[in-house]
């Protein structure tokens, strides 16, 4: 009786010591999620691809766009940096730029294409992906088309 008493306390001490080990930890060490400005600065940003609509129109698009390389390099300003391919209308060496309507709009001075506007519509960013959208003019003149752009670091 006496071992089985003995067993039974064993048992009941190392289950309370056991569950409340598994309780949430009082050390929280969690980083901070990083801001909009932070995900957006913080490396390059190559072409992915792009859709009109939703329609993947990659393919279709002008080589010497695809192969630029955006860089937001601080809260206002950034570069564009032409790859092998120049465009005739090349993009904008410089550009300055600011979040608008509560970090839903990437408003840009210049437009990044030629036929496209200055603001883009904010799809999602992560620390890897870059998705935005704008209404533009690249086909034929008054047909504005709604277009989603990829980038990645």
């Amino acid at each position: 009786m006496k071992k089985q008493l003995y067993f039974l306390l064993i048992a009941v001490c190392s289950s309370t010591i056991i569950l409340s080990s598994c309780g949430k930890d009082d050390d929280d060490n969690t980083t901070p999620a990083k801001t909009k400005t932070q995900l957006i600065m913080q490396g390059s940003w190559s072409f992915d691809k792009v859709f009109q609509g939703a329609i993947d129109v990659s393919g279709v698009t002008n080589a010497c766009y695809k192969d630029n390389i955006v860089t937001f390099t601080s809260s206002t300003n950034g570069t564009v940096n032409e790859g092998a391919i120049v465009c005739a209308s090349p993009a904008p060496a410089t550009f300055t730029w600011s979040w608008q309507n509560s970090e839903t709009i990437l408003a840009l001075n210049t437009p990044f294409f030629p036929g496209g506007s200055t603001n883009f519509t904010l799809v999602s960013l992560t620390e890897t992906a870059l998705v935005v959208s704008q209404v533009a003019n690249f086909g034929a003149p008054g047909d504005p088309q709604a277009y989603t752009f990829h980038y990645k670091h």
